[in-house]
């Protein structure tokens, strides 16, 4: 995350032959829903729509929200949730979960939607084959909060996560709170006692405990586990991941109960080959038709999360798992295998001394395309990049756009196929090279080379030295030697 204090936004790079071409949809800071194309042509921008996240469904159709809660009195509520056509016109809404009265707002219905949400049909809210969500019928999936008191969790009171089900008439058809599943979710006495003492409070809104922040909630839809005989992965089972919890869990829809879950502890001998998924975002099933079905997904984003014993990383208990990069892990839900990943070792940098520069430790996600490559945010920063299964980057884009804090974040991207949005014509694909970030200057600055070179005689140098700290490769290299 260390940015120079200039660097180029928009597209940087974009092999056409290699990326799997679309519209990119992200909320703009402090903008709006923005629509990309591969050239990082703005060609539609809903001004003010906002976007926890925005997503773009066949006939050029956008969801997100249009007001959110005062934050004096809530944490990351947005009030509805809604749909608007191609011109902005609302076509659909949700907002009637909660009556709110905040001092100095008149009394409202609002969705107290947060971080995610899904259509009937499409089971992770991006294209896959067969899986085109309704535009004007069907279910919509989503992720609320709650305020509720639960004294065997904490004498606090607790911002409570929920997935409500409505129909297309905004009728509540199905309700689940993670609070009711206390006992299910796998902490030990430790990390129920650092739990009980701080839930994660937070210093605005009702300053209630934000305990456990699930950003991701899907459902696993069609998939070969299920066909092979495995109940837990019934295609209504939902899947959701918990940020503050470092926890990854599919429930069962009929039943609510979790059937399946990685952490929160990530030191068993099922897991540790793993290593701490920390933070996380975006955690979801691969939709059937697309590479990799039945695999689960994740921006392991790093960072800090976690409950436990206090110790030198965390003096109370909270936050107690730690790591200066990102990961995006691509897992076999049944094996536990990692069968594919992206972290700054695979992108080119040298673990872990430079590894920082992949790393966003808040927001961000993964979808898999068509072809096998991967679009990943990396929200922190503003970046959307897509990559081959060999972790070539074949496209690049940079986020222009601030906002109050300085921050270009982005906190999640989609790729849609051209036919989605009938109005355009197809673009112009016009191919961006990777340049060499050493001879990239700005008008006025010197090229690189030195005006006089001056060679000392008998200096001696090797391709490749020690540096102050172990890199992984030296790690590796130190188990040979011990092998042999």
């Amino acid at each position: 995350m260390g940015h120079p204090t200039i660097y180029p936004t928009g597209t940087t790079v974009y092999l056409p032959n290699k990326a799997w071409s679309g519209y990119t949809i992200f909320q703009a800071a402090d903008t709006g829903a923005l629509l990309i194309d591969m050239n990082g042509r703005e060609v539609r921008l809903w001004k003010g729509l906002r976007g926890f996240p925005n997503k773009l469904f066949p006939g050029g159709y956008v969801l997100g929200s249009t007001a959110e809660r005062d934050p004096k009195y809530g944490f990351q509520d947005e009030a509805n949730l809604v749909q608007v056509d191609w011109d902005g016109n609302v076509v659909w809404k949700f907002d009637h979960y909660e009556w709110i009265e905040d001092p100095g707002h008149s009394g409202e219905w609002m969705a107290r939607q947060h971080h995610d949400y899904q259509r009937e049909v499409s089971s992770v809210g991006y294209y896959a084959p067969n899986q085109e969500p309704k535009i004007d019928s069907g279910n919509t999936l989503i992720l609320a909060h709650k305020n509720v008191n639960r004294p065997e969790i904490s004498d606090i009171e607790l911002l409570d996560d929920t997935i409500i089900e409505v129909d297309y008439e905004g009728n509540i058809v199905w309700e689940w709170a993670v609070s009711d599943h206390f006992d299910e979710l796998g902490f030990d006495e430790e990390a129920k006692q650092a739990i009980y003492k701080d839930p994660n409070t937070r210093g605005f809104g009702e300053h209630a405990g934000d305990w456990m922040h699930i950003n991701s909630v899907s459902v696993l839809g069609p998939n070969k586990h299920y066909d092979a005989g495995d109940q837990r992965f019934h295609p209504d089972n939902i899947i959701w991941d918990a940020r503050e919890s470092n926890i990854i869990a599919i429930i069962d829809k009929t039943s609510g109960k979790i059937v399946w879950q990685l952490g929160p502890n990530y030191d068993t001998e099922e897991t540790k080959h793993i290593g701490w998924i920390i933070g996380q975002h975006h955690a979801h099933l691969v939709p059937k038709g697309l590479p990799g079905e039945g695999n689960i997904l994740i921006f392991d984003n790093g960072g800090w999360g976690g409950y436990g014993r206090p110790g030198t990383v965390s003096s109370d208990g909270l936050k107690v798992a730690r790591r200066d990069y990102s990961r995006v892990l691509e897992i076999n839900p049944v094996t536990l295998e990692i069968e594919w990943q992206y972290t700054p070792t695979e992108a080119g940098f040298v673990a872990p001394l430079d590894s920082y520069r992949f790393y966003s430790p808040y927001i961000s996600s993964a979808q898999r395309l068509p072809n096998g490559n991967t679009l990943i945010t990396e929200g922190a920063d503003g970046r959307i990049f897509e990559v081959t299964r060999d972790h070539e980057l074949v496209w690049e884009y940079i986020s222009p756009y601030k906002n109050k804090r300085n921050a270009n974040m982005v906190y999640r991207a989609y790729r849609v196929p051209y036919e989605w949005v009938p109005q355009l014509e197809l673009p112009v694909q016009t191919e961006i090279a990777p340049i060499s970030v050493a001879d990239f200057r700005l008008p006025g600055a010197a090229p690189r080379g030195a005006a006089v070179t001056v060679v000392i005689e008998g200096a001696v140098t090797y391709d490749d030295g020690a540096f102050c700290v172990a890199t992984t490769d030296e790690s590796l290299l130190k188990d040979a030697d011990v092998a042999e």
